[in-house]
């Protein structure tokens, strides 16, 4: 049984900085697709980045240059460090796991694509 714990959110005036922590345990297994997603009220989850088990990563065009995915495997942990943050950055984040996933470097991800999921945190930025 897989799970994923989040920590990190909170609030932060523009320009500020705030790391999510992903912590999974269950599968030790490092040979997965760590993401970070996001979503609105009113609006689609979308995949914000995403990395491999040999630590490459991608980012989505909104977040490229601000935004740092890491993870250390011995640790099962991911981070989502997010600098030079903005209002419209203002999401609920969700980290994701999955072993079989075949697009972790695409740039473009779907929520389905991953099946197991961290619970939400609020990030807000104003």
């Amino acid at each position: 049984h897989v799970q994923l714990v989040e920590s990190g959110g909170g609030s932060v005036q523009a320009g500020g900085s705030l790391r999510l922590s992903c912590v999974f345990s269950g599968d030790t297994s490092d040979s997965n697709c760590m993401g970070w997603f996001r979503q609105v009220p009113g609006k689609e989850r979308e995949g914000v980045a995403g990395i491999d088990s040999s630590r490459r990563a991608s980012y989505a065009d909104t977040v490229k240059g601000r935004f740092t995915i890491s993870r250390y495997n011995a640790k099962n942990i991911s981070y989502l460090q997010m600098d030079s943050l903005k209002p419209e950055d203002t999401a609920m984040f969700y980290c994701a796991a999955d072993w079989g996933i075949s697009n972790c470097l695409s740039g473009s991800w779907r929520p389905v694509d991953f099946d197991y999921w961290g619970q939400e945190t609020q990030v807000t930025v104003s």
